[in-house]
């Protein structure tokens, strides 16, 4: 099976700074995108960050400037970096993966999820 393994959240003051990471393992054969989603109380989740295979990252307005994802393809891991903590940056946040099981070039692509980490930001 696939796991994603999230860590490095925790509290912090507003302006403040904390950096992700998330590394997958299990049955993966290849990985495109890799994304960051957080989702505050009472709130849908929402994508935060996504990065291409490639490295071409691409961010919401609410956190461009502030957050900064990068991927290790070598050890399926994903990290991001945010610095300039708003309390609305509040939330669990989660990692997410689209991932092939298969070598063909026809396989299926599947999006797996972390189980998420909790980042509390204290005005």
């Amino acid at each position: 099976q696939v796991q994603l393994v999230e860590s490095g959240g925790g509290l912090v003051q507003a302006g403040g700074s904390l950096r992700l990471s998330c590394v997958a393992s299990g049955r993966i054969k290849s990985i495109n995108t890799m994304d960051w989603y957080r989702q505050a109380p009472g709130k849908q989740r929402e994508l935060v960050a996504t990065v291409t295979s490639g490295g071409t990252a691409d961010y919401p307005d609410s956190v461009r400037g502030r957050f900064t994802i990068s991927r290790d393809n070598d050890k399926s891991a994903v990290y991001l970096r945010m610095i300039s903590l708003k309390p609305e940056d509040t939330g669990v946040y989660y990692c997410s993966a689209e991932a092939k099981l298969g070598a063909a070039v026809e396989s299926p692509v599947y999006r797996f999820w972390g189980q998420g980490t909790q980042v509390t930001v204290s005005s």
